[in-house]
Protein backbone atom coordinates (compact mmCIF):
# COMPACT_ATOMS: atom_id res chain seq x y z
CA UNK A 1 0.00 0.00 0.00
CA UNK A 2 1.34 3.66 -0.93
CA UNK A 3 1.41 6.52 1.20
CA UNK A 4 0.39 9.43 -0.39
CA UNK A 5 1.21 12.78 1.20
CA UNK A 6 -1.64 14.80 0.13
CA UNK A 7 -5.04 15.62 1.91
CA UNK A 8 -6.25 12.35 0.92
CA UNK A 9 -8.41 13.93 -1.94
CA UNK A 10 -7.77 10.94 -4.27
CA UNK A 11 -8.87 8.20 -1.40
CA UNK A 12 -12.45 6.78 -2.22
CA UNK A 13 -13.82 7.11 0.91
CA UNK A 14 -17.90 6.95 0.87
CA UNK A 15 -19.05 10.53 1.81
CA UNK A 16 -20.74 11.12 5.30
CA UNK A 17 -24.52 10.73 4.11
CA UNK A 18 -23.46 6.92 2.63
CA UNK A 19 -21.14 6.13 5.61
CA UNK A 20 -23.41 6.84 8.07
CA UNK A 21 -26.62 5.89 6.45
CA UNK A 22 -27.21 2.89 9.01
CA UNK A 23 -25.98 4.99 11.72
CA UNK A 24 -28.26 5.56 14.64
CA UNK A 25 -29.19 8.81 15.40
CA UNK A 26 -26.76 11.04 17.54
CA UNK A 27 -28.24 10.81 21.29
CA UNK A 28 -28.53 6.97 20.60
CA UNK A 29 -24.87 6.93 19.75
CA UNK A 30 -23.42 8.91 22.50
CA UNK A 31 -25.28 6.88 24.93
CA UNK A 32 -23.68 4.00 23.37
CA UNK A 33 -20.20 5.10 22.70
CA UNK A 34 -20.14 5.91 26.56
CA UNK A 35 -21.73 2.35 27.70
CA UNK A 36 -18.68 0.66 25.89
CA UNK A 37 -16.32 3.41 26.99
CA UNK A 38 -17.22 2.48 30.56
CA UNK A 39 -16.85 -1.09 29.88
CA UNK A 40 -13.57 -0.98 28.26
CA UNK A 41 -12.38 0.94 31.26
CA UNK A 42 -14.12 -1.26 33.98
CA UNK A 43 -16.95 1.35 35.39
CA UNK A 44 -19.19 -0.92 34.05
CA UNK A 45 -19.88 -4.97 33.44
CA UNK A 46 -20.26 -5.66 29.85
CA UNK A 47 -23.76 -5.68 29.04
CA UNK A 48 -24.81 -8.28 26.24
CA UNK A 49 -24.32 -11.94 27.66
CA UNK A 50 -22.63 -14.63 25.42
CA UNK A 51 -19.64 -15.41 24.30
CA UNK A 52 -16.18 -13.17 25.49
CA UNK A 53 -15.71 -10.66 22.72
CA UNK A 54 -11.88 -10.56 21.56
CA UNK A 55 -10.40 -7.56 23.35
CA UNK A 56 -8.33 -5.71 20.38
CA UNK A 57 -11.94 -5.80 18.46
CA UNK A 58 -13.84 -4.56 21.25
CA UNK A 59 -11.08 -1.44 21.48
CA UNK A 60 -11.24 -0.77 17.86
CA UNK A 61 -14.81 -1.25 17.54
CA UNK A 62 -15.32 1.65 20.66
CA UNK A 63 -12.54 3.58 19.02
CA UNK A 64 -14.74 3.25 15.36
CA UNK A 65 -17.79 4.54 16.89
CA UNK A 66 -16.19 7.17 18.66
CA UNK A 67 -14.50 8.67 15.66
CA UNK A 68 -17.79 8.21 13.97
CA UNK A 69 -19.85 10.02 16.40
CA UNK A 70 -17.18 12.97 16.83
CA UNK A 71 -16.77 13.01 12.72
CA UNK A 72 -20.87 13.18 12.94
CA UNK A 73 -21.08 15.84 15.67
CA UNK A 74 -18.46 18.06 13.70
CA UNK A 75 -20.34 17.93 10.35
CA UNK A 76 -23.74 19.47 12.23
CA UNK A 77 -21.73 21.71 13.72
CA UNK A 78 -18.27 22.79 11.69
CA UNK A 79 -16.63 25.22 14.83
CA UNK A 80 -12.87 24.46 15.76
CA UNK A 81 -14.25 22.48 19.28
CA UNK A 82 -15.81 19.85 17.59
CA UNK A 83 -13.39 19.74 14.47
CA UNK A 84 -10.64 19.19 16.73
CA UNK A 85 -12.38 16.47 18.68
CA UNK A 86 -13.27 14.95 15.57
CA UNK A 87 -9.74 14.94 14.43
CA UNK A 88 -7.95 13.38 17.63
CA UNK A 89 -10.31 10.59 17.99
CA UNK A 90 -9.65 9.76 13.97
CA UNK A 91 -5.90 10.09 14.59
CA UNK A 92 -6.50 7.85 17.51
CA UNK A 93 -8.00 5.43 15.16
CA UNK A 94 -5.44 5.26 12.89
CA UNK A 95 -2.78 4.82 15.59
CA UNK A 96 -4.94 1.61 16.55
CA UNK A 97 -5.01 0.55 13.31
CA UNK A 98 -0.93 0.80 12.70
CA UNK A 99 -0.75 -1.65 15.71
CA UNK A 100 -3.56 -3.96 14.14
CA UNK A 101 -3.62 -3.98 10.09
CA UNK A 102 -5.65 -7.42 10.56
CA UNK A 103 -8.64 -5.38 11.63
CA UNK A 104 -9.15 -2.74 8.88
CA UNK A 105 -11.96 -3.20 7.19
CA UNK A 106 -11.92 -0.72 3.93
CA UNK A 107 -9.64 -0.49 1.20
CA UNK A 108 -7.27 1.76 2.22
CA UNK A 109 -4.57 1.51 4.75
CA UNK A 110 -4.60 4.22 7.52
CA UNK A 111 -1.12 4.94 6.45
CA UNK A 112 -2.84 5.52 2.62
CA UNK A 113 -3.77 8.86 3.88
CA UNK A 114 -1.69 11.64 5.88
CA UNK A 115 -3.13 14.42 6.61
CA UNK A 116 -5.69 15.37 9.51
CA UNK A 117 -8.94 15.97 7.67
CA UNK A 118 -8.22 12.65 5.58
CA UNK A 119 -8.27 11.33 8.89
CA UNK A 120 -11.96 11.89 9.06
CA UNK A 121 -11.99 9.91 5.28
CA UNK A 122 -10.30 7.54 6.51
CA UNK A 123 -12.82 6.61 9.68
CA UNK A 124 -15.92 7.06 7.16
CA UNK A 125 -14.11 4.07 5.18
CA UNK A 126 -13.85 2.11 8.08
CA UNK A 127 -17.41 2.75 9.75
CA UNK A 128 -19.09 1.97 6.11
CA UNK A 129 -17.04 -1.21 5.84
CA UNK A 130 -17.73 -2.19 9.79
CA UNK A 131 -21.71 -1.67 9.40
CA UNK A 132 -21.00 -3.70 5.80
CA UNK A 133 -19.28 -6.52 7.81
CA UNK A 134 -22.08 -6.31 10.22
CA UNK A 135 -20.50 -4.39 13.49
CA UNK A 136 -17.89 -7.13 14.37
CA UNK A 137 -16.33 -6.43 17.85
CA UNK A 138 -19.24 -5.29 19.65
Amino acid sequence: MNATPNSGEGISAPPPHEAYVNAPDLRREMHQVLALGAERDGRQARSVTGPPVDATAAERAWRLRQAALMDRMALDDPGPGPVAAAAETAEQLVLHDRRHPDLVAGPHHPDAITLAPSRRRYVRQEYAAWTAAGRPGI
